[in-house]
């Protein structure tokens, strides 16, 4: 296979596709690499530049159209689908050189053609489409790829299984031992198994991919997916600190990378936080604010994604901080920011129901509760896949949860707690996230239930392993029932996995200490 390079010192892995665009070859597998890594603005132009160099080159036409198609990142628009259909008309209009070129526009004309179908039957089509590809060319290693991806894009909003994962799996598993440098092969199968079940499967891929495509800011953030599952947080701090540096990179030249950055930051300081440097996850939440800051001032927001990823990150990072390091003050005392979206407010009237819950601040968990269902509506009557996905149903259960536990109404915080760990547990928490069963455990642990509450933190550990919250809580109930042993392995785990605790400041660690001296002080 050859490797798409732009200069020498580019690596965005090794793809060999075969086209009918005679000299533009070399530039085709590197938009084909580009497209892979999800590097999609610097797609857009590789196949705009072969679009110009060759006027009677079909597929770059389709390569611009897929540069379009964000497959399990977001729905296009109305625009971006009439962009993409208009690519698929130049693409059909000089007729491709070859049956398996007409074969991969016709698929993704199915996508664009225009109509009144919604997303899901549309990108149904598209993969059922990818699969007869895939059958007719079974050499093709590309289509392989591509139909694996495509079982991603059309798992539906609501999938509490990890069927269509599977099914990725087994396409992508055998080829990448045939294939281990092609970039979609790595990338498509950490995809596949980015979630508890799978994780470890995923392990190999996430290894390599960082060294088959570091030139792409993605590429060497997406290998922290299986790190940050697996609990290994110093090679998910390594991973998304060399995508942050491949995304600053970029910026100069692809404003679009800012995403990339703040997406591998988001990683950078949850990592930070399960291994006990605080104070490190804390530089990166300040300094990104003040970047936002500046780029205000100088009027550089970009445009409306851009925008929408700056108010989500200025609403995420302040609360899973402020989550993660249990200052409930804090996150309750947060601000909706101004111009957020309904779906990014929901998150700051999330985070306040649970601090209100902690807080047994039952009137404001009433009033937050109510803004986030106001929300909730807003977002139903234009993005009802929205509101009816699996995520979605786990976090309203988990704010009813708590503001009922405001209220002092503790078999119905329970009730509700415990629904959303059970759907959480089929599909498998967010990467940076806070798992379901370990809110359902300190729930429990509140209610003066520390047995119960061991055996949820337990199981939570066992599908999000490491978490410092876990680790140290077990301990604590482990200590509530008596069982000094159990308590010491679990605080044991606490410290090896965050170095002794020697970079962080946390009341935490004092009893740890205490108590792995043998000597007892009280809990904060």
């Amino acid at each position: 296979m050859a490797v798409s390079q732009n200069n020498g010192s580019e690596q965005l892995g090794a793809v060999s596709f075969a086209n009918s665009c005679g000299s533009e070859q070399a530039a085709f597998n590197r938009g084909v690499a580009l497209l892979h890594d999800f590097w999609y603005e610097e797609a857009e132009r590789q196949f705009e530049h072969i679009a110009a160099a060759n006027t009677s080159c079909a597929m770059a036409h389709w390569g611009l159209a897929m540069s379009l198609f964000h497959q399990i990142w977001n729905r296009p628009s109305d625009d971006t689908m009439r962009q993409g259909w208009s690519e698929i008309e130049k693409a059909q209009a000089p007729p491709a050189g070859t049956q398996r070129e007409r074969d991969y526009i016709a698929a993704l004309a199915a996508f664009y053609r225009p109509g009144s179908e919604g997303f899901q039957p549309r990108v149904d089509t598209y993969s059922a489409a990818m699969a007869s590809i895939h059958q007719r060319y079974p050499d093709d290693v590309d289509a392989a790829a591509f139909y694996a991806l495509s079982l991603l894009a059309n798992r539906p909003p609501n999938d509490d299984s990890v069927s269509h994962e599977r099914q990725a799996l087994a396409i992508l598993t055998p080829l990448f031992v045939r294939y281990p440098d092609h970039p979609g092969l790595a990338h498509y199968l950490i995809h596949a198994c980015d979630n508890p079940e799978l994780a470890s499967q995923g392990l190999h891929a996430a290894q390599r991919y960082g060294v088959i495509a570091p030139s792409a800011a993605h590429s060497s953030h997406m290998p922290g997916h299986i790190f940050a599952r697996l609990g290994m947080w110093q090679e998910d701090i390594n991973a998304n600190l060399a995508s942050v540096a491949a995304a600053q990179n970029a910026l100069i030249d692809h404003p679009g990378a800012i995403f990339d950055q703040l997406h591998a930051e988001d990683f950078l300081i949850y990592a930070y936080l399960q291994s006990g440097q605080e104070a490190r996850a804390k530089e990166v939440v300040d300094e990104t604010m003040a970047s936002f800051d500046k780029r205000h001032r100088m009027h550089d927001m970009g445009h409306m994604d851009m925008r929408d990823m700056v108010t989500y990150t200025r609403v995420k990072f302040p609360v899973f901080y402020g989550l993660e390091t249990r200052d409930w003050m804090s996150v309750a005392a947060l601000e909706p920011v101004p111009g957020a979206s309904p779906e990014v407010l929901t998150l700051t009237y999330w985070a306040h129901v649970i601090a209100d819950g902690h807080l047994r601040k039952a009137k404001q968990a009433q009033s937050d509760l109510a803004e986030y269902q106001s929300l909730i509506d807003q977002i139903r009557k234009s993005k009802p896949y929205f509101v009816d996905s699996t995520g979605a149903k786990i976090e309203h259960d988990e704010v009813v949860a708590w503001a009922a536990f405001a209220e002092g109404e503790q078999d119905k915080a329970l009730t509700h707690i415990r629904s959303s760990a059970d759907l959480q547990d089929k599909v498998g928490q967010a990467e940076v996230d806070i798992p379901a069963r370990e809110m359902l455990a300190d729930m429990l642990m509140e209610c003066n239930r520390p047995k119960e509450s061991l055996s949820e933190y337990q199981t939570a550990l066992r599908r999000s392993p490491n978490r410092f919250n876990g680790l140290y809580n077990s301990g604590r109930a482990a200590e509530a029932i008596g069982d000094k042993q159990e308590a010491a392995k679990y605080y044991s785990a606490l410290m090896k996995i965050t170095g002794g605790g020697q970079q962080s400041t946390r009341a935490e660690f004092a009893h740890v200490r205490a108590f792995l001296a043998g000597t007892q002080i009280p809990s904060p």
